[in-house]
C-alpha cells in the first residue's frame, strides 16, 4: 500500500483529503505544518506528499526546497488557493512536481496523486550515460563526473525520457503521458517550464547535453560536439 504525506494546516481540510485519498486506497500520514513534514520525510518513506502552500512559519515552497537541499526526491504536489502565474513557477522553481489550485474536485487531486505514485511495473532499468550525464534509475540519480545534478523526480523523469530517445523528436502529449501519467487536467505548458529547468541545471555543468526544441513539433535531447 502505498503511503501518501498530507501537509495541511486546516484540519477540516486534511482530513477531507485524508479520507479521500484513504477511500483510494493509500496509507496516509497527516501533519500540519513544515517541521513535521520533513521529520516525517526524514524518518518514514513515502510515495507522494500533497502540501498546502499556505503553512505557518514554514509555507510550502520552503518545504520543498528543504527536501530538495537535502537530496529528497519525494514526488510533491502543492495545493493552493494562489493561481498566479507567478506563484506556479515560484512552486516549480521550489522543486515541486505539480501544482494544483483550489478548489478542486477531489476526482482531480486523485489523478494527480496517482500520476505521482505511478511506477513502472517492468524491470528496473540499467544505468542511461549521454553526454557527461549519467542517469540511475533506480536511484532518481543523475550525476556529472561524480557530480549529483538536483533534479526533482519530474525532472528526473523528462531527462530519462528525452535521453532514452536521444535524437529523436518527442511531442508535449508524449512527455505528458509518460511523466505526468495523463494529457487531462494538466496545462501542457508545463512540460515547457520543465525542460527550462533542464536546461538551466544542465547548462551550469560540463554536462555535454542539451534539450534541443523542435519548433512546432516538440523536444529531443542531443549530445553537444566539441
Amino acid at each position: 500500500m502505498a503511503r501518501i504525506l498530507v501537509v495541511e494546516d486546516d484540519e477540516t481540510m486534511g482530513r477531507l483529503v485524508a479520507d479521500g485519498l484513504r477511500a483510494d486506497g493509500y496509507d496516509v500520514t497527516v501533519v500540519g505544518n513544515g517541521v513535521d513534514a520533513l521529520v516525517a520525510v526524514a524518518n518514514d518513506s513515502f510515495a507522494a506528499a500533497a502540501i498546502d502552500v499556505m503553512l505557518p512559519e514554514m509555507n510550502g515552497f520552503e518545504i520543498c526546497r528543504h527536501l530538495r537541499q537535502q537530496g529528497s526526491t519525494l514526488p510533491v504536489l502543492l495545493l493552493t488557493a494562489r493561481d498566479a502565474v507567478e506563484d506556479r513557477v515560484l512552486g516549480l522553481d521550489s522543486g515541486a512536481d505539480d501544482y494544483l489550485t483550489k478548489p478542486f474536485a477531489f476526482a482531480e487531486l486523485s489523478a494527480r496523486i496517482r500520476a505521482l505514485v505511478r511506477r513502472d511495473a517492468a524491470t528496473p532499468r540499467p544505468l542511461l550515460r549521454i553526454g557527461n550525464v549519467e542517469l540511475d534509475a533506480a536511484a532518481v540519480r543523475a550525476t556529472v563526473a561524480a557530480r549529483v545534478v538536483p533534479l526533482s523526480a519530474k525532472e528526473f523523469a523528462l531527462l530519462w525520457m528525452l535521453a532514452s530517445k536521444a535524437g529523436e523528436t518527442i511531442t508535449r502529449p508524449e512527455i505528458l503521458t509518460e511523466v505526468w501519467g495523463t494529457t487531462q487536467h494538466i496545462d501542457p505548458t508545463i512540460v515547457d517550464q520543465y525542460v527550462r529547468y533542464l536546461r538551466k541545471k544542465l547548462d551550469r555543468l560540463d554536462s555535454g547535453v542539451t534539450v534541443v526544441t523542435v519548433r512546432g513539433a516538440g523536444y529531443q535531447v542531443q549530445e553537444v560536439v566539441g
